[in-house]
This record gives structure tokens, C-alpha cells and sequence, in this order.
């Protein structure tokens, strides 16, 4: 085991125009973790033995009062990376959840339109060099990123995006860590899987259609679990969108004047289904997952970008105009493009190779890169034999 206290100085990036001005960012973690180095342990072996914890983070962003502060807590995992060429450098990916005291208001609060409600996802990815060591300290110096955003729950949702340096100590409870193994002794295997899940999931429509509704997946793959650590595969979705369906129903704007053909089948144009391909990382009772798909069928997502990548102005008549989004190029990239980012628990260890398996998960669905809707899910893993 080990803990490490760290200090951040850094600068909160400008989420929108007129975004409020920052000062200097500053930030306090504090990391408790474990090394890993149990030979045993075949995700860790085949990782490599990376170190794996769970840090708690007070974060300042530069102007209390408009942007405000982040507590954070969130898991992570570090990578010794090119060793050889870089002794003592390490790569840090943390996911995990933050409460922010400071939100987006249209009349009090209007220039931040980065955050919008209190519970957000938090990622950060950070590169450490270790400065020099002692017997049970390792002194480290840090650049990286952090992020913050709610997954499309509320809008405006722009994100909160720093960039940090960092001072840390590393430092081991014992006199004496044990050194990385270097050789393990599990053999190359492969299992076929079958996997099916369901999903509830919450999101806006836009910043007129601001109230949380749900949507529905339905969900099924099929691929390999290579040396029961990695997994790759590939599937379908189904999905069904309340926010859509209501916006037809109830023969909004759009509606009326685009695409009037909608309300003759809500439930069909306020669905959505495509194909992904799908990696995991499986470590003990954890799954990291990343998930790339293609929309066959998203008819609705037309009226989502046009009201989306409008805007709207004074018209001088003490009324407002809106101007539409344009279905461009980049329309048809992100409706077409479909990703999936999230974290699974198993209720038994993948460290056995369970035949049957039940998980529970947390995931942001995106268009592409932005986010769409965020997720929790029930999901069922079926492993066909062990073949070597």
C-alpha cells in the first residue's frame, strides 16, 4: 500500500465566449493505493503490474464565486510507460464522480456555461516523473488534464477542461516495497462470450426542452476474452428516446414544419439502432470499458442538431428569432458515429473465468465525441469453454 498527498497549480481553460475570468487554478488530492504485485493476479501480470487506488480531490478553479470549487473522489490506475528510454515515468487515468458548488444561471450565473448541475463525471489522465527517491518516498512532478462535465442531464453542459502541473510524494506504508515481477507463468487462452444488457438512461433535448427524460437500451454481443483480461467483441443496440417521442407527440415546431410525416409512427421515429464494437478491461470484479458504434437508424437526430446548433437573437420587435443548425458535413459525422465510456462491476470476480456473470454499469453515451446521455445498466456475460 501507499498514499500521496499532491498539490495542483493550473489554469481552467474558457468553456464558452464571455466565459467569467479565472485566476490561477489550484487543486489538493490526496491517493490511497495498491502495487499489485501479487503473481497470482493474471490481469496484473498481463498489465504489467500497475498500481491501482482511489484519490479524493479539492479543486479551486480560479474564481470562486462564478466557477467555484470541485470535490472529487474518483479510482484510478498508473502505467510505468517506456522504462527502458524513461526511467521513473508513469501514465494516470482516473474516472470517477464530482460535486460542484457553483452552476450555470440564466440570470445570476449567465457567462458559465460549463457546468449546470452539482453531480458531474470527472476524468483525468496525468504523466509523472519521479524527481529522486528515499527508501520509502518516491517525489514526483506531474502534467496533465482534468475534466468535468454532467453527460447531457442538463444544459448548457460546455464542460469544465483544465490543464495542471503537479508536486506529489508517493509514499509506501512499508520500509520496503517489493520489486515489479518480471516473468509470470500464466499461459496464452481465449473464451467466446455472449453478452446482453439493459439500460436506463437520462438526458435533455436542449436548453427550450431543459427537464430530464429517459432513455431505453436493449443491447447484445458476442466476442473474445483474451487471457481473461481483455475484451473484445461486437453487437447491436436499440434504444428509445422519451424526450423524442414527446416532441412528436406533442407536434412541436419541427415537427409542424419539417418533417409532419413523424406523427404518423412517434414510437418508430423515436428510436434509434445501430452496431458497435466493444473493449473491456477486466480487473478482478471491475470492467473499464469503451464501446464504437454506427447509427443505421437515427431519424430524429435531424431536429436534435438543428435545435442544438441554433441560436437565437433579439429581433428589435422585443421578441426573439432562431436561426436553425445547418445539416452539415459534421451533422452527418456525428449523427452517424456512436460512442459508449464507462465502468462495470461484476457480482463474481472475472479473475475465476465465471461461467455465468451479472454486472451493474455506469456509462456516457456520446455522438462521436459529445455526450448524448448518461447511463446505468444490468447486463448478463455468458462464457462458452476455454480454449488455449
Amino acid at each position: 500500500m501507499f498514499f500521496s498527498p499532491e498539490l495542483l497549480i493550473g489554469k481552467t481553460l474558457e468553456a464558452n465566449t464571455d466565459f467569467p475570468k479565472t485566476n490561477l487554478q489550484h487543486a489538493i488530492f490526496f491517493s490511497l493505493g495498491h502495487y499489485n504485485f501479487n503473481p497470482n493476479k493474471e490481469w496484473a501480470a498481463r498489465l504489467k503490474f500497475p498500481k491501482t487506488g482511489l484519490s479524493f480531490g479539492y479543486t479551486d478553479f480560479g474564481n470562486s464565486e462564478k466557477v467555484g470549487r470541485a470535490y472529487t473522489i474518483m479510482p484510478f490506475m498508473e502505467f510505468s510507460i517506456l522504462q527502458q528510454r524513461i526511467p521513473g515515468l508513469n501514465l494516470q487515468i482516473g474516472f470517477g464522480a464530482s460535486y460542484t458548488d457553483t452552476q450555470y444561471d440564466s440570470i445570476a450565473n449567465p457567462f458559465n456555461r460549463a457546468i449546470t448541475t452539482k453531480i458531474n463525471w470527472s476524468f483525468r489522465s496525468f504523466l509523472y516523473y519521479d524527481l529522486f527517491s528515499s527508501k520509502k518516498t518516491d517525489w514526483r512532478f506531474g502534467l496533465g488534464y482534468l475534466h468535468h462535465s454532467n453527460g447531457h442531464t442538463n444544459l448548457p453542459n460546455q464542460g469544465l477542461n483544465s490543464l495542471a502541473a503537479s508536486f506529489s510524494a508517493k509514499i509506501d506504508t512499508k520500509k520496503e516495497v517489493s520489486q515489479t515481477p518480471k516473468t509470470h507463468n500464466f499461459k496464452d487462452k481465449s473464451q467466446t462470450y455472449f453478452s446482453t444488457r439493459i439500460g436506463l438512461g437520462q438526458n435533455v433535448l436542449s436548453e427550450k426542452f431543459n427537464t430530464k427524460k429517459e432513455v431505453f437500451t436493449i443491447a447484445a454481443s458476442v466476442g473474445k476474452i483474451i487471457n481473461n483480461t481483455f475484451k473484445f467483441g461486437g453487437g447491436f443496440y436499440y434504444r428509445f428516446y422519451e424526450h423524442y417521442y414527446d416532441y412528436i407527440n406533442n407536434n412541436e415546431a419541427l415537427i409542424e414544419e419539417q418533417f409532419p410525416h413523424f406523427k404518423d409512427n412517434p414510437f418508430g421515429y423515436a428510436t434509434n439502432f445501430g452496431l458497435f464494437a466493444t473493449s473491456e478491461l477486466l480487473i478482478d470484479h471491475f470492467g473499464f470499458e469503451f464501446d464504437l458504434g454506427v447509427n443505421i437508424y437515427k431519424p430524429f437526430y435531424k431536429i436534435d442538431w438543428q435545435l442544438n446548433q441554433g441560436y437565437s437573437y433579439p429581433d428589435g420587435n422585443g421578441g426573439t428569432a432562431e436561426v436553425l443548425g445547418e445539416l452539415d458535413w459534421y451533422y452527418e459525422i456525428k449523427r452517424t458515429v456512436s460512442s459508449r465510456m464507462g465502468i462495470k462491476y461484476y457480482l463474481w470476480t472475472t479473475s475465476k473465468a465465471p461461467k455465468h456473470n451479472i454486472f451493474v454499469g455506469a456509462h456516457i453515451n456520446a455522438n462521436l465525441g459529445q455526450a448524448d446521455f448518461t447511463e446505468l445498466s444490468i447486463g448478463y456475460v455468458y462464457r462458452f469453454s476455454l480454449k488455449s
